[in-house]
């Protein structure tokens, strides 16, 4: 048995990760797999790149980023992060405050982010930029990840946010407006993904296709529609900022491979693509545009020839 120390964003996207500790699946898959949330982007990347994690669940952004040197921090010398897996599609909610109904209600106004020039950031700067608003129109703060983000908007300290679920639905139930999504102006887009240092990983090929085998267990579990009602009791009982209320909605979400979980962890190849214009675009044209640089599916395919 393997130790694997994964971190990952907090969020309903973790629900497979949930499942497969819970029926076992990665220890028999002979890994044994410690998860914890990071408060941001940057705390995650320097800790992956340290060697305290593994496995990280994160944006497929993020490894672009560090990759690029264009990371939240500097990381020297540069981490050779890469993806190994797709997670999500993911729906980024731009939520904001009650007295807000458009995106361009947000001029003049604040918007909390993880880090200003990673992660979904540049989605951010999209919607602006749709909404006829420039980046200079409104003040952006790097906040941390999602849980911190959505409490400095509910506690009114910034105006907005961008969200995932379950934070999403705790925060139409609470009145607040979801103004703009990426599923709306993107037709697909590569949210999250698996990431680790090509180092380790090659070093470590059996624990990697022991964690891939194990969560394409709790993902195939999480899918299962003859699952729905245990899954939304796992979530709720690792999830304690979900309430019953809002939990249908927020794994009807999360199932839905449209604005949730991406069914066998696959890239799509129009999401990925979305991904690096939109760096390019907007984080100095510095992302390569081919995929190969930031993606290796060697251990997925090995893991599914031996699963």
């Amino acid at each position: 048995m393997t130790d694997l120390k994964v971190i990952c964003f907090p969020g309903a996207p973790n629900l497979p990760i949930f499942a497969a500790i819970e029926k076992g699946w990665f220890a028999d898959n002979g890994v044994a797999v410690a998860l914890t949330t990071t408060p941001s982007s940057a705390f995650q990347a320097e800790n992956l790149a340290n060697g305290t994690f593994h496995i990280a669940g994160t944006a497929f952004d993020n490894v672009v980023a560090y990759r690029e040197k264009q990371g939240a921090v500097v990381i020297d010398p540069v981490p050779d992060f890469f993806a190994f897996m797709g997670a999500t599609q993911i729906e980024l909610a731009l939520v904001a405050a009650k007295d807000v109904i458009t995106v361009a209600g947000l001029k003049g106004r604040s918007v909390a982010l993880d880090a200003l020039a990673t992660g979904f950031a540049f989605v951010l700067y999209e919607m602006l930029a749709r909404a006829g608003l420039t980046q200079e129109d409104v003040t952006m703060v790097a906040v941390g990840a999602t849980p911190q983000r959505w409490e400095s908007v509910r506690a009114g300290t910034h105006a907005a946010t961008l969200t995932i679920e379950p934070f999403t639905s705790i925060a139409r139930a609470q009145g607040f407006n979801v103004v703009e999504t990426s599923t709306n102006i993107f037709a697909a887009y590569q949210g999250g993904s698996f990431a680790a240092k090509y180092s380790w990983a090659r070093d470590n090929a059996d624990a990697v296709k022991g964690f891939i085998r194990g969560y394409l267990a709790g993902l195939d579990w999480t899918l299962d529609p003859a699952n729905r009602d245990e899954a939304t009791k796992l979530l709720l009982a690792n999830m304690d900022a979900i309430k019953p209320e809002v939990a249908p909605r927020v794994v009807a979400n999360l199932v839905n491979p449209r604005s949730g979980l991406t069914p066998r962890g696959a890239f799509l190849p129009e999401g990925v693509a979305t991904v690096l214009e939109l760096r390019r675009r907007y984080g100095g044209g510095k992302a390569n545009a081919d995929p190969a640089r930031y993606i290796d599916t060697s251990f997925y395919d090995d893991a599914l020839k031996g699963a």
